[in-house]
């Protein structure tokens, strides 16, 4: 998993509260066993038309937005299904940060997973997102050292994220980098585990 500290980028607005998993990649494409290639997919009943051409009209389709890695979204971002694949979806397609009143849980906790920044800020300050993300192209830094979103006016919003999953973003490290930061405990109480059991293993041969 890649390293996060800081991250600069479009912010593109979705427009629209409890956005579920289904909408962020609809069931027929989670056939696919590996983690890559969902990001064609992210949105696909939103970003196009039934004859399968671009909807023009789609946030995402618009080319003030294009190369957006900031998503910004209103409350309740993520409910519905416990689905991994949403936030394989957005990485994919190539979002670092989403921006929201509220998320669904899981889907929250799937984003630290998947090296993306869920962060929370009160309707205000998202409606005033909003605003500037739909005048015209904006950027936002994002500050995961110091918790700040800063714009090029120079306006910051400090943010909270819980300690453990903000040291496993700086390092970037996902469930099996952290695991693997405690090998050697890991390994020393495996061998202190058999001791009492060394001589049932020599007798029956199934444990070395």
């Amino acid at each position: 998993m890649e390293v996060f500290v800081r991250h600069q980028g479009i912010v593109a607005p979705l427009d629209r509260p409890n956005v579920d998993t289904d909408a962020i990649i609809p069931k027929q494409f989670l056939k696919r066993v590996e983690r890559s290639g969902f990001g064609q997919f992210l949105f696909y009943d939103w970003r196009y038309l039934p004859n399968g051409e671009p909807d023009p009209s789609f946030v995402l389709n618009q080319p003030r937005y294009a190369g957006a890695s900031i998503l910004l979204a209103r409350n309740n971002f993520g409910c519905g299904s416990s689905r991994e694949h949403a936030p394989w979806a957005l990485a994919d397609y190539g979002f670092k940060v989403i921006i929201a009143p509220s998320f669904a849980d899981i889907f929250h906790n799937n984003c630290f997973k998947n090296g993306m920044l869920p962060i929370v800020l009160p309707e205000k300050d998202v409606e005033h997102l909003f605003q500037q993300a739909g005048r015209g192209q904006y950027r936002l830094e994002v500050d995961l050292e110091a918790q700040v979103v800063r714009d090029d006016e120079g306006t910051t919003w400090r943010f909270q994220v819980d300690p453990y999953r903000r040291e496993r973003l700086l390092k970037g490290l996902d469930d099996i980098g952290a695991t693997l930061l405690h090998a050697d405990r890991i390994t020393a109480y495996e061998q202190s585990a058999k001791k009492p059991y060394q001589d049932v293993y020599r007798t029956t041969g199934s444990v070395t």
